[in-house]
């Protein structure tokens, strides 16, 4: 099933109405990769000519978001952004220079949960965690510039 179909279909499952607009605001989410904001989202709407209102793209982000296909991340500017992702439980790590986000599976940090909940007398009842740091391909762009500097030549 495709990216556009799944966030669809989410909405579908929850009983919430299938719009133009929704429709057309899953197909710009599926085309992205990596992180992305509303305002991407209004750019590329302009772009392919849609008539989709940004207060329409935010409601159909917190609907997505709400149901768990879409994600929202804080970036290490104090921007945030979304980012496309299975409605299951994981975690981001960001790339803090081109803003690549893989997602992480698993979740080991129970005893750190457990621990703040004595702690503070809080019942918790979720967690987020987000990872920041640099992404393979821009350490090694980094190196490669700083190979071609060493050696005299510039890109």
């Amino acid at each position: 099933m495709s990216g556009t179909a799944l966030l669809l279909d989410q909405l579908t499952r929850s009983g919430l109405r299938v719009t133009a607009p929704r429709r057309a605001v899953a197909g710009l989410i599926a085309t992205r990769s990596g992180h992305f904001t509303a305002a991407d989202l209004a750019a590329d709407a302009r772009g392919r000519q849609l008539a989709i209102g940004r207060a329409t793209i935010f409601r159909t982000l917190d609907a997505f978001v709400r149901l768990g296909g879409v994600e929202r991340i804080d970036l290490p500017t104090g921007d945030h952004a979304y980012v496309r992702c299975e409605p299951s439980h994981h975690h981001h790590v960001v790339c803090s220079a081109c803003g690549r986000t893989d997602e992480i599976e698993g979740c080991d940090i129970q005893a750190v949960v457990h621990e703040v909940a004595e702690r503070t007398g809080y019942r918790v009842d979720g967690h987020r965690l987000e990872l920041y740091g640099i992404c393979p391909d821009c350490r090694a762009d980094a190196l490669a510039g700083m190979s071609a500097g060493s050696d005299g030549v510039t890109a």
